[in-house]
């Protein structure tokens, strides 16, 4: 992969982890919160799934992005 961008998988997975903990809780800033770090990895996994040529990891993240920009809306409404 030319310039390695193996690296962005860790963050990605570390935001990850973290927004799936922070969308179940029961506070809804926290809840707020953990959408907003999926987007980031979203972007994430994208940025590192084009240079790789995961196709079908970017479109999931693609389509997880849309769930995520619901649950965006869901929570601050």
């Amino acid at each position: 992969m030319g310039m390695s961008l193996d690296w962005i998988q860790w963050p990605a997975f570390a935001a990850s982890v973290a927004a799936a903990y922070l969308v179940a809780s029961n506070v809804r800033a926290r809840r707020n919160a953990g959408f907003w770090i999926f987007l980031l990895s979203n972007v994430l996994w994208v940025a590192w799934g084009i240079p790789a040529g995961a196709w079908a990891l970017i479109a999931l993240q693609l389509c997880l992005a849309v769930l995520n920009i619901r649950g965006l809306f869901k929570t601050e409404s």
